[in-house]
């Protein structure tokens, strides 16, 4: 019996699909109709002058790309004008608009394509998500649950949900980590591991996930996740229940389980990414975590401008990239769309791919550049199964699952396909059905026809070109 149910599971299934089938399609129409809609809204306002009111808007919006540059790459006088022109070129805009009547009809337009743009994302990501392919049901309770809890992270939160009562009345031995002295939480888990431990669980922040999650991969243990981090990405990217904490440990009685990837930048195991580059650099100060935007103001003009500004090069797989301020590798890709309400979106976990995303902007030309999208060569994504990253160094920086290390140059990051065992709880809320695949205009054509388009990463744009088999050629 599956996890749903028995006799009659295939007919409810393809039911199900097919339910989904026809709202993907309802929304790829939505989607057209509002592109249609955006572009002829202007065309109706102001004829073929509206094509002159579009490069105003796009020169509004790359002056404001060169002053947030300018901003944050440049001090003193520099850095003030680039403040003010990244807010008054965009007020001058719409102020030019509003003069000659034509501020109604643009942001029509621009609400139209916003909905085009959403409409399609979600036409193209509401398919079935990782956990609901991949997922299995639990046979029987482990008999000897161990879990780690931080009780700094996420401000508290472990006993501010008492997590550690309800772990213990679920039958788990509970290691509380003291925060008054450093602790080696590999070592505890493996010690855990050498003590009888049948499952390994973390309540805590991404990177003491990672730690305790390598240990569990080493050894085929089951795994789950409690979120009691403070942005809880890799929580988010499982479907769990990331406002109440506690709710993960129904997975030790009715739990499905799911087997995905790991990622590895050199030795170190990381769930979401590692970050190479200005990030990297930034979070190297002691000074970052009290006070992280004046730390992030106060070095960013040295690491985007300056001699100390990193220059990395990467290869992933057979495509090669350099001149890079900085570097993401993720464990599966992100979406295209990151919504600043949902981060870390990943529509899979378990593609055995890692996602590379690539910035590029070293002047103020590439910075208005940006404007143009993949096009101007700015910002890159890839994926692939091997990245190599390197730098003229001999130590590279690196943030993994937003924790400092330094690497020995290059740093090869890889992916291990379905290293991990994670147990989640049956009912969950499930990853946000957010747009998370870009907005391809062909494939939504097709589905708003009805007709059918080939499967996702055969055929996607991507920065760097065509994609295949969701790498990029």
């Amino acid at each position: 019996m599956g996890p749903h149910g028995g006799g009659n599971a295939s007919g409810s299934g393809e039911a199900g699909t097919a339910t989904v089938r026809e709202g993907s399609a309802g929304r790829a129409r939505l989607a057209v109709l509002a592109l249609l809609g955006s572009i002829l809204v202007p065309l109706v306002a102001a004829g073929l002058l509206s094509v002159l009111w579009a490069l105003a808007g796009i020169a509004g919006l790359a002056l404001a790309a060169v002053g947030v540059w300018w901003t944050l790459a440049h001090t003193g006088a520099l850095r003030a004008l680039g403040a003010a022109l990244s807010v008054a070129a965009p007020v001058a805009v719409l102020a030019l608009y509003a003069s000659f009547g034509m501020l109604g009809p643009a942001l029509l337009s621009l609400g139209l394509w916003l909905l085009a743009v959403t409409s399609a994302r979600t036409a193209l990501g509401s398919g079935p998500t990782a956990s609901e392919q991949s997922e299995q049901t639990v046979a029987e309770a482990p008999r000897a649950p161990w879990v780690l809890m931080n009780p700094r992270s996420g401000g508290g939160k472990v006993s501010r949900f008492d997590l550690v009562e309800k772990a213990r009345a679920a039958g788990c031995r509970v290691a509380l980590l003291d925060v008054g002295r450093h602790q080696d939480v590999t070592e505890l888990a493996r010690q855990a591991v050498a003590e009888g431990a049948d499952l390994l669980a973390v309540a805590g922040g991404d990177g003491t996930q990672a730690l305790v999650a390598e240990v569990a991969a080493r050894h085929d243990l089951p795994f789950v996740v409690i979120p009691a981090g403070t942005r809880n990405h890799f929580a988010l990217d499982l479907g769990l229940d990331r406002d109440d904490p506690a709710a993960a440990l129904e997975a030790l009685t009715r739990g499905v389980e799911l087997r995905i990837d790991l990622g590895y930048a050199a030795d170190r195991v990381f769930v979401n990414n590692a970050s190479f580059g200005t990030y990297a650099s930034v979070v190297t100060d002691p000074a970052y975590r009290d006070a992280k935007a004046r730390t992030t103001l106060r070095t960013l003009p040295g690491l985007l401008a300056g001699e100390e500004a990193p220059r990395l090069r990467a290869r992933a797989d057979q495509t090669d990239v350099d001149g890079l301020q900085a570097l993401l590798v993720s464990n599966n890709p992100y979406g295209r769309a990151v919504d600043a309400a949902l981060p870390g979106r990943r529509e899979r976990l378990d593609s055995g791919l890692l996602g590379v995303v690539c910035v590029r902007v070293g002047n103020t030309a590439q910075a208005a550049r940006i404007v143009r999208g993949p096009r101007s060569g700015g910002l890159m994504r890839l994926s692939a199964g091997v990245v190599v990253v390197e730098a003229d160094t001999d130590t590279l920086p690196v943030g993994i699952d937003g924790e400092h290390v330094v690497l020995p140059s290059p740093v090869v990051c890889r992916s291990a396909p379905g290293a991990l065992r994670v147990r989640v709880p049956r009912r969950r809320p499930g990853p946000p059905r957010t747009a998370g695949a870009a907005a391809d205009w062909p494939r939504v054509a097709r589905l708003a026809l009805g007709r059918r388009s080939p499967a996702r990463g055969q055929h996607q744009l991507s920065g760097s070109g065509l994609v295949r088999d969701g790498r990029d050629s």
